[in-house]
């Protein structure tokens, strides 16, 4: 997402010739181009994909929507096995149209957990709940902290169900960085992603993420909360950005794995991977 307008081939050779050996893909390039087809295309190109984002979006009071939330997760579980991602990220969705009950809707994320998780884990793939900040409560996620997005993942075995930790999304929470802790403790930090606060936010506040060293976000403090807390796995740079998006991909991820290095690195340069 980092640098969308790259097509997937355009984006294989890049991290390719930049030294960037994974990636996180999203559906809607992969489904373009072609779930088996984008498989190959990494594949051959020596990328390992770290996650697939996104599923989610179940909070729907309607049996109808409800069994087609399930289906289009059930399809994002195939697509991640597919693709040799074990890594599902869920944006879980936001009120339902005439709703306002918080809990009645995270009551029903934890329902379509209970279906999906036993599916994902047939299959290879965990789920990892991600918080979104406050601001996106109302329409997008109704999860809006680690402990929210925690509450939800342990009732379910951490191989099937976990969290993702994002740093444009937590970074403002001073409870965060214990329920890092708590994630680590029971293996469910699934996914660590990175992405710089910066004001004043655009309008519909979407595309608002900043590029790596331009925002609030101490990035080296954070990603010392995950080591803390056990992560090891790979760290995804995930930007929603018009400004980035509108300049050519390549410089775009060149920049972004430099900032990386420089930001959140461990001082031998090496850049992680790009989203």
């Amino acid at each position: 997402m980092t640098v969308k307008q790259l097509s997937l081939p355009e984006l294989t050779t890049a991290c390719r010739e930049l030294g960037i050996g994974n990636v996180g893909l999203w559906r809607e390039p992969v489904q373009a181009y072609g779930v088996e087809a984008a498989a190959k295309l990494v594949r051959e190109a020596g990328l390992r994909v770290t996650t697939l984002c996104r599923g989610g979006f179940l909070t729907a009071v309607d049996p109808d929507e409800r069994a087609k939330a399930l289906a289009d997760n059930r399809r994002a579980v195939d697509e991640a096995a597919a693709l040799g991602t074990d890594t599902l990220v869920l944006v879980s969705g936001g009120l339902p149209p005439g709703t306002k009950d918080l809990r009645a809707a995270r009551e029903r994320i934890a329902d379509a957990l209970a279906e999906l998780g036993p599916y994902a884990e047939q299959h290879g793939v965990r789920l990892a709940i991600e918080p979104l900040h406050p601001m996106y409560a109302s329409d997008r996620c109704v999860v809006s902290t680690l402990t929210q997005a925690l509450d939800l993942a342990e009732r379910f075995p951490a191989h099937q169900v976990g969290v993702t930790v994002d740093t444009y999304h937590v970074w403002w929470d001073d409870q965060a960085p214990a329920q890092i802790a708590r994630a680590g403790a029971g293996g469910r930090i699934h996914t660590f992603q990175l992405a710089d606060w910066t004001t004043p936010l655009p309008e519909g506040v979407l595309n608002g993420r900043g590029q790596i060293g331009d925002g609030a976000i101490d990035m080296r403090e954070w990603k010392g909360y995950v080591e803390a807390a056990g992560y090891t796995g790979p760290i995804e740079v995930e930007l929603f950005n018009e400004g980035l998006w509108a300049r050519d991909g390549r410089e775009v991820l060149a920049e972004t794995a430099a900032r990386f290095a420089a930001h959140a690195g461990d001082g031998a340069g090496a850049a992680g991977p790009e989203k």
